[in-house]
């Protein structure tokens, strides 16, 4: 690659990533909205995560922002590897 090819790559490279941060960029988000979007991405309904939760009024009130996802909630909620 000739040092002109090079340049016009790393040009190529920055007009990209710049594209891709303007139109692409993730918006900041807490747990609630990230388990909102893993339900949507897995089909799942709140009535799914029920022994996540516990019990589907605790499942409720997490989502719903009343309570605190808490450690407990996520270990149970993660799928086993």
């Amino acid at each position: 690659m000739s040092a002109a090819e090079r340049r016009m790559a790393e040009l190529l490279t920055l007009l990209i990533a710049d594209f891709d941060e303007k139109h692409y960029a993730l918006k900041s988000s807490g747990p609630i909205d990230a388990l909102n979007e893993l339900m949507l991405a897995n089909e799942l309904k709140q009535k799914d995560l029920g022994d996540g939760f516990g019990t589907p009024c605790i499942a409720s009130e997490v989502l719903s922002g009343k309570r605190k996802l808490s450690a407990e909630h996520i270990r149970r909620l993660s799928p086993s590897v």
